[in-house]
């Protein structure tokens, strides 16, 4: 069985600097660091994140993407719990999102947390 995270992960690891880690147990992507440490984490992959049933993504979002997304789709777009407060956008896979749609949320959820460094 292919995994669900695949497209994901091969997007998020071309990305310049962009290191994968287990993070609370679940595969998490980080922007460029120093050498001794990562840099921060843009996108965390859920999979019925206790018991939620979705299968997405957590990801960084520039300011007010979040309410943008949630508002005009929320089949598609959640708040997700923890970091959510702090405007990260949940996205669920299991809809109709377009690769280029999923590329290009990846691409600004790396750019909200690289600008903030």
């Amino acid at each position: 069985m292919a995994d669900p995270f695949d497209a994901v992960r091969a997007h998020c690891l071309a990305l310049d600097g962009v290191t994968e880690k287990l993070s609370h147990g679940s595969p998490s992507f980080f922007g460029k660091g120093t050498p001794s440490r990562s840099g921060p984490c843009f996108v965390m992959c859920m999979d019925d994140h206790h018991g939620d049933g979705i299968l997405g993504l957590w990801v960084a979002a520039p300011e007010g993407a979040q309410e943008a997304a949630v508002g005009t789709d929320p089949d598609t777009f959640f708040v997700p719990p923890y970091v959510g407060g702090r405007g990260w956008l949940g996205v669920r896979l299991d809809r109709a999102l377009g690769a280029d749609e999923l590329a290009e949320l990846l691409d600004e959820a790396h750019a909200a947390v690289q600008k903030k460094r």
